[in-house]
């Protein structure tokens, strides 16, 4: 089952600063990236993603260069910066707190009122 954009798009930021911190990667890595981390449940237009890179390099979350020629045009990656790396940890925080209170809300372990 395919998983609405609507509910990982407050947490695209996140993935991606993920994903970049781990080594640097261009977009078309990143989309594959996201597509087989959620087993094709979810995949990110090229345009959402393109968006989303560049916002985060106007923060300075991120930086961009661009690699060597590779079977083709020269790539441009993304690397994450210091300020991206302390707002990636920040983020991850909100999240797993946002991921503790939706399951107390939804799972089904409380008694009834």
């Amino acid at each position: 089952m395919a998983i609405s954009s609507d509910l990982i798009r407050g947490h695209l930021e996140v993935v991606i600063l993920k994903m970049i911190s781990e080594k640097d990667r261009y977009a078309y890595d990143l989309s594959n990236q996201i597509t087989k981390r959620s087993q094709a449940q979810f995949t990110i237009k090229e345009a959402t993603l393109y968006a989303m890179v560049q916002r985060l390099e106007k923060k300075g979350l991120i930086e961009s260069y661009i690699g060597t020629k590779s079977k083709g045009s020269k790539r441009r990656y993304y690397t994450i910066t210091t300020l991206g790396k302390a707002y990636y940890q920040e983020r991850l925080k909100e999240w797993q707190e946002l991921k503790s209170v939706m399951t107390s809300l939804l799972e089904d372990t409380h008694e009834r009122d």
